[in-house]
């Protein structure tokens, strides 16, 4: 099975989000990651999915997102042609033993010390999945207390843009 991520461009109406989830539950996709936000138009929302399937059932997927009234463009966002990259907030405890022992991490993978308190602190990573999922297994020597991770956020590189490929 392949993971696939597409960029949906909707009108910003309400229920839009619904509609084209549902269409993915129909067709027995199931989502790994999703995000939804306006565009540099408060008129679009652009969603991303990464989902895991076959290149058949993705392409159908695709046809039947097209047929919903507020879908303006789909499009695929492949590794080598995209920006792909997540946010994390890690919430760790704070005590001596461990301290520096995660500093050394928060340093050699470029982190950020959101929070610092005597029993806890937070940490912020943006990157790709895997270098997320990396630093986490990392943490997982340490006692987290709370994890927060968003979805692929993604751009196809160079000039073309979601908008150039849509179907109004």
């Amino acid at each position: 099975m392949a993971r696939f991520t597409v960029a949906v461009l909707v009108n910003n109406h309400f229920g839009v989000l619904n509609r084209v989830t549902s269409m993915f539950r129909r067709r027995q996709f199931n989502i790994s990651a999703l995000t939804v936000s306006e565009t540099e138009s408060n008129e679009y929302s652009r969603i991303t999915v990464v989902f895991d399937g076959d290149e058949q059932n993705k392409q159908q997927l695709v046809n039947q997102l097209y047929k919903l009234p507020d879908v303006c463009s789909v499009s695929e966002l492949k590794d080598g042609d995209s920006i792909n990259c997540e946010l994390l907030l890690i919430k760790l405890a704070n005590n001596a033993d461990t301290r520096d022992e995660i500093m050394a991490a928060t340093t050699a993978f470029e982190a950020k010390i959101m929070d610092y308190s005597k029993d806890s602190l937070i940490l912020q990573l943006t990157g790709t999945s895997r270098r997320i999922d990396e630093f986490i297994n990392l943490m997982r020597d340490f006692e987290i207390l709370e994890i927060c991770r968003t979805g692929s956020v993604s751009l196809e590189k160079g000039s073309s843009t979601i908008r150039k490929v849509t179907n109004f």
